[in-house]
This record gives structure tokens, C-alpha cells and sequence, in this order.
């Protein structure tokens, strides 16, 4: 028979590690014979043998076997390197340590010397460790591992799932608890049928589906955000689906009239023209505070329309589930359990929320910001609304999405901390 041609090194089969343990099972096992049959070098079939044999009997049975001892049996101590094919191998020896060599152990064997060589971090140490310095001190600000990075591909290239592992690996001192979403979530409730709303077929969250997907997708939705239960004072918000900004408008008191006034603030404030572009069709829920749907739609200019408004079915906030989600961001900002009193807020604090909020790098926005994108989308709207708020866009270096950003800028103004 024809010899094969040997192979250039690559790892060892399953399959060939059954012929080897087939070999090793005659009475004179030779290397050179499987070798040749699987086109591997004598050598590579010696070390694979004496590499992942296991202990049949003695100290470590079933593990890895090591260096054979002076007084152990002369087939330990090279080829064969096994018990395999000995014909005392069952009765009559009376050695203390056999060993034997078995293709699925060692598989496993194999397997497991390769995982744990790809165990841990591939960096260098300085380097990995002023990565994770860096990644605390983003966490530390309120920004998630996807933000983080979107925010440092400059300096790291590495997947949030992979800095969600270092994180639960302990590494830098940091844990699962530092990361708002990993402890925050509440044991959902069971959902519940829909119940007709309070505003009409026309405006209902069926009426707002049959909608062209176009219209659907540059909606806007809003929603209110309380604070105490003894606040007067509530935050109006007004979500973009397309370029995922957030206004936020401080309401006196959370009541239609209150709502109302709001929007002709803000309209008079950008224009009617834009106003239409950025938020003239709303998704809303069925508060009270949206009950008077036809005020909220007429412009402050001539009475016109201005917006046309659509609601979510009942016990559904899902159905504008941008807002809701943006609503955690906000969270970071003003959070809850805190015994922070949204009476103590002003325009220029909402101003601070608003800018870090949309400066936060977001994954669907491939890295962008919001504002970056709705500069680039539409930069006459951008501009006015962002001179009409207060907002500005803040560096990722200076992202800071917790109280302490707010706080900061109060202490300028000479005000006392919400917290």
C-alpha cells in the first residue's frame, strides 16, 4: 500500500484519535504503522499518546496523567506510554498506576487545553487595564456598555457583549450591580385586554396603524414624567422617532390647559413650519392630562392645526415604546427613590437633562448622537429647537447621565442640590 503523504501539522481528529486508541489496543502497537496510515509524523502520534492518557488506577484516577514514576511499569515510561493492548492489562498486574489512553477522554482532554488557552483578555496588561479604568469611570457617568462602545472605538475596539462579560468577570473590582439595567428590572405584569379608549375611533391606536408606514415611522411620541407625590410640577416629553431627541418641557401643573400651553410655547418659539416637521403627528397614552386633544392640535397661530394626535390603547405604553425607553435615560438623570422634588426644577435644569440626553452615542444610530443626527438630517430644525430649549451638544468626554450633572449646573446658579 502506497504511504500516505504526511500532513502539515493541524490538530488531531476524533476520528484519528480512535485509530490511535485502536493501535494502542494491539499487542505491539506501532507509532510508525499509524503514523503512515494517517499521514502524521511517529513523533506527533508518541506525544498524543503520552499527552492525553488518563489514570486507570491510582492517585488522580480519571485525570490527566503526568510523568510516570522510576517503579512504574516500563510501558508507561515510553511507547506505548499506555496499559492499552498489555495482556495483564484486566488481571495479573500488580503495578500501582495504569494508565490507559481512550479517544473520547481524550477529545476532551484536547478541548478543554484549547479553551483554557483562549481563557481571559486578549491584551496587554497596561493596555487592558487603562481600558477597564476608562470603562468604570463611563459607567461610573451613567453610560451603558453599547454607548461605551460606540464612544471609545477610538481607543478600544471591543463588543458590548464583551464588556458585559468583563464587568461579571470581576475585573477592575467592577460587578453586575454597577450596571443600572442588570439590577433594575421588576417582575413584569401579566398583560390585559384592551379597553376602548375615551377619544374616538378616529384617534385610536387602530386609526394610527392604518397610517402609511412613512408617517408612522416620523411620528413623535409623548408622555409625562412625575416626581413626588406632592409636586405640582410635572415634565412634558416629546420623543422623535426618526433621530431618537428628546424634548422635555417643565408643566406647571399636569392638566390639558397645562399641555396646551406648552406646545404654543414651543411653537412660537420654532415656528409653525417646524413644528409640523418635528412633531406634527402625535402618539400619545389616554391621560388626563391629554384628554383635550383638540387644544393640543390647534396652532397657536390663527387658531390652525398644527398637530394631529392619535392615542395608545389602554394599559398599553408599549405602542410608543421609544418614549417609554428613553424615559430610563431620563431616569439616570432625575432618578427616582432619591427624594428629588420636580417643584425645585427650572428650564435651565431641563436644558442640562436635555443636552446630556441627546448627546449619549446610541448603537442605532450607528454611534451618532441624536442631535448629531438630527443636525444632519434637518439642520434648520436642529438649530432652532436646540437655540429654543437651551440644548447643547456635550462632548462624550464630558458625559456625565446622573444627578451630578444637574447638580453642577445648579451650583453655579448658586441653588442648592436636588439630592
Amino acid at each position: 500500500m502506497a504511504e500516505r503523504k504526511q500532513k502539515r501539522y493541524f490538530r488531531l481528529t476524533r476520528s484519528e484519535r480512535a485509530s490511535i486508541e485502536r493501535e494502542l489496543g494491539k499487542r505491539r502497537p506501532s507509532a510508525r504503522d499509524v503514523a503512515r496510515d494517517l499521514g502524521r509524523s511517529p513523533a506527533s502520534i508518541s506525544d498524543e499518546a503520552k499527552r492525553n492518557r488518563t489514570v486507570a488506577r491510582g492517585p488522580g484516577k480519571g485525570e490527566r496523567a503526568g510523568d510516570a514514576p522510576e517503579d512504574a511499569c516500563a510501558r508507561l515510561q515510553a511507547w506505548p506510554w499506555t496499559c492499552n493492548g498489555c495482556q495483564h492489562r484486566r488481571y495479573g498486574c500488580g503495578k500501582a498506576l495504569r494508565c490507559e489512553y481512550s479517544a473520547a477522554r481524550a477529545q476532551t482532554l484536547a478541548d478543554g487545553l484549547l479553551s483554557g488557552a483562549r481563557r481571559g483578555v486578549n491584551a496587554k496588561e497596561y493596555d487592558f487595564e487603562r481600558a477597564m479604568a476608562t470603562i468604570r469611570s463611563d459607567v461610573a457617568r451613567g453610560l451603558s456598555p453599547a454607548q461605551i462602545a460606540c464612544g471609545r472605538a477610538d481607543r478600544f475596539k471591543v463588543h458590548p457583549t464583551t464588556i458585559y462579560r468583563w464587568i461579571a468577570a470581576g475585573y477592575a473590582g467592577m460587578s453586575d450591580a454597577e450596571l443600572r439595567r442588570k439590577v433594575g428590572y421588576k417582575p413584569r405584569r401579566e398583560p390585559s385586554a384592551a379597553k376602548p379608549t375615551s377619544h374616538g375611533p378616529e384617534r385610536s391606536y387602530k386609526a394610527f396603524s392604518a397610517l402609511p408606514e412613512e408617517g408612522r415611522a416620523r411620528a413623535a411620541e409623548m408622555d409625562t414624567v412625575i416626581g413626588l407625590s406632592k409636586d405640582s410640577q410635572c415634565i412634558l416629553t416629546l420623543y422623535s422617532r426618526p433621530c431618537k431627541v428628546q424634548v422635555c418641557l417643565l408643566l406647571p401643573e399636569k392638566t390639558s390647559s397645562a399641555v396646551a400651553a406648552a406646545l404654543d410655547m414651543l411653537e412660537r418659539a420654532i415656528g409653525k413650519p417646524l413644528f409640523q416637521r418635528l412633531f406634527g403627528l402625535v402618539l400619545t397614552d389616554n391621560g388626563c392630562e391629554f384628554s383635550d386633544t383638540e387644544a393640543l392640535e390647534r396652532s397657536a397661530f390663527h387658531g390652525t392645526a398644527r398637530t394631529k394626535v392619535y392615542c395608545c390603547d389602554v394599559r398599553a405604553s408599549q405602542q410608543k415604546g421609544g418614549c417609554e425607553r428613553n424615559h430610563v435615560e431620563l431616569r439616570k438623570l432625575l432618578p427616582k427613590g432619591r427624594g428629588i422634588s420636580f417643584d425645585d426644577l427650572d428650564g435651565r435644569d431641563l436644558a442640562v437633562v436635555m443636552s446630556q440626553l441627546n448627546s449619549e452615542p446610541r448603537p442605532s444610530l450607528m454611534g451618532l448622537s441624536p442631535t448629531a443626527m438630527l443636525e444632519a438630517a434637518d439642520p434648520e430644525a436642529a438649530a432652532a429647537l436646540m437655540d429654543a430649549l437651551g440644548i447643547e451638544e456635550v462632548p462624550y468626554e464630558k458625559l456625565d447621565l446622573t444627578i451630578g450633572a444637574v447638580d453642577r449646573s445648579r451650583r453655579e446658579r448658586g441653588l442648592p442640590p436636588l439630592a
